[in-house]
């Protein structure tokens, strides 16, 4: 299982054991704010209940705290390429919570700059997903993932 390590409290988050239950993201507004590192600097509340986690728990920790192990390293790799470069990164994403349970969302990721044009953070929006689309990621990062076993031998 792996550790999370909030910046701002120290404390030590461990991931749970993924449990294969959804939860259907419903929709709303659910928004999430990052540094540069990927480090949350805000969550709102529909965020904090779809992942069950607290504010205190999420603001600064690593995003990666409800990565699902079932999405392929390749696919956030694409997803910071896009956004180091300033431009905005939209994708299927399954999501683990806290309680272990997972969901997917379209997650939409696009920078924040400042006055002189420098990148200074990121902000996330999530839409509900297409079932047929879902169906079609999971066939993809389950390929993604594969390759990627194989490449680390």
């Amino acid at each position: 299982m792996a550790t999370i390590v909030n910046s701002i409290t120290k404390q030590k988050i461990t991931k749970p054991e993924p449990v294969d239950e959804e939860v259907p993201f419903d929709g709303g507004v659910m928004i999430t704010e990052t540094d540069l590192a990927g480090i949350i600097t805000y969550a709102n509340r529909k965020f904090r209940e779809m992942t069950v986690y607290t504010k205190e728990e999420l603001i600064g920790s690593p995003h990666s705290i409800n990565r699902h192990p079932d999405m392929p390293k390749a696919a956030f790799k694409q997803m910071w390429d896009t956004v180091k470069s300033g431009e905005m990164w939209e994708g299927y994403v399954k999501n683990m919570r806290k309680d272990g349970k997972y969901y997917w969302v379209i997650v939409w990721i696009k920078p924040k700059f400042d006055n002189n044009g420098n990148i200074t953070g990121y902000i996330a929006g999530r839409k509900v997903p297409e079932r047929p689309i879902i169906e079609k990621a999971e066939r993809q990062y389950a390929e993604m993932r594969e390759a990627e076993r194989e490449q680390d031998g």
